[in-house]
C-alpha cells in the first residue's frame, strides 16, 4: 500500500447515519495511504467498528469528549448520538455539538491538515477552515437529489407550499415532492429556530457556501441529473462535485474486549 503526505481530518455529525458513512470513506481514504483523524466523542467512537490492522497507522479515530450541558435535563449524561435521545432534544444535542468548536480548532492549529471533510453540522468549521487557510470539502451522507432538491444560492425553498413540487432550477421532469402532511414537518425542521440558535438550513448554507468541493455518498448511474443539478446551482459549475460511490460497510469484526 502506497502511502502519501497527505492528512485529512474528518468531522461528522453525531448520528450513526451519518457516522458510518464517514467511517468506511475514511477506511477508503487510509486504505489509498492517505492519514486521516476521525472526530468523535467517546461514546460514538466505542460503537464503531475496529480499524483494520493494516491501516490503523494511518486512521486515528479520536475521542473528544462532549461538553456537558448545565441542564441535565436537556441533554442527560452519556448521551452523544441522536440514536440515545427522542427527537425533540436533537436540538440540545446540537449545542453540546458546537461546544466543541474549542477543542476541534486547536487540533488543527496543532496538527495543520490538509484538508478537512466535514458534515452538514458543524459549520463553525468554516471559520476554523478560513483562519487556518485549509481547504473545506463538505462530504453529504445524502442523495444529490435531496440536496439539490432543498438547497440553491438563494434559498428559495422558503415555505412548505414549495416542497410540494419539484423545484423550478431542475430543468427537467422529477417526481420528487414532498405530501403535504410532510412538507409542512419538513419544512419546520429544515428551516425554523432550535435551541441550539441557528438553523439546519442555515447551517447547510453556510457550510455550501465555504466548500472548495462537495463529495456524495451516491453514484451517477443512480442520480445523474441531480448531480448536474447540484453541481449548476452551487456555483455554475465552478465547486466540483464528487460521486464517491455507496461505500457500502464491511462486515464488521466487532470491537475486542
Amino acid at each position: 500500500m502506497a502511502t502519501t503526505h497527505l492528512h485529512m481530518v474528518m468531522v461528522p455529525w453525531s448520528a450513526f447515519g451519518h457516522l458510518i458513512p464517514f467511517f468506511q470513506l475514511a477506511l477508503q481514504l487510509a486504505k489509498a495511504g492517505i492519514k486521516v483523524s476521525f472526530i468523535s466523542t467517546p461514546g460514538n467512537i466505542k460503537r464503531l467498528p475496529n480499524v483494520p490492522s493494516n491501516i490503523a497507522t494511518l486512521l486515528d479515530l479520536l475521542v473528544f469528549p462532549l461538553p456537558n450541558l448545565d441542564d441535565e435535563q436537556q441533554l442527560p449524561e452519556g448521551c452523544e448520538a441522536t440514536v440515545d435521545i427522542p427527537f425533540e432534544k436533537i436540538q440540545y444535542l446540537k449545542i453540546a455539538y458546537d461546544l466543541l468548536r474549542q477543542p476541534v480548532k486547536q487540533f488543527v492549529i496543532d496538527q495543520k491538515p490538509d484538508w478537512i471533510l466535514i458534515d452538514v453540522i458543524p459549520h463553525w468549521m468554516v471559520e476554523i477552515a478560513q483562519e487556518q487557510h485549509i481547504p473545506l470539502v463538505n462530504f453529504s451522507v445524502f442523495s444529490a437529489s435531496v440536496y439539490s432538491f432543498f438547497m440553491n444560492q438563494t434559498l428559495t425553498r422558503s415555505s412548505p407550499e414549495s416542497l410540494m413540487s419539484p423545484p423550478e432550477w431542475f430543468g427537467f421532469s422529477s417526481p420528487l415532492r414532498y405530501p403535504k402532511f410532510l412538507a409542512t414537518a419538513m419544512h419546520e425542521g429544515f428551516h425554523g429556530e432550535n435551541a441550539s440558535g441557528i438553523s439546519d438550513a442555515d447551517r447547510v448554507h453556510k457550510i455550501l457556501q465555504a466548500s472548495k468541493a462537495v463529495a456524495f455518498r451516491t453514484c451517477p448511474e443512480y442520480e445523474a441529473e441531480y448531480l448536474n443539478a447540484f453541481e449548476k446551482i452551487t456555483g455554475d459549475g465552478s465547486k466540483p462535485v464528487f460521486p464517491i460511490g455507496l461505500l457500502l460497510p464491511e462486515k464488521p469484526q466487532g470491537r475486542q474486549t
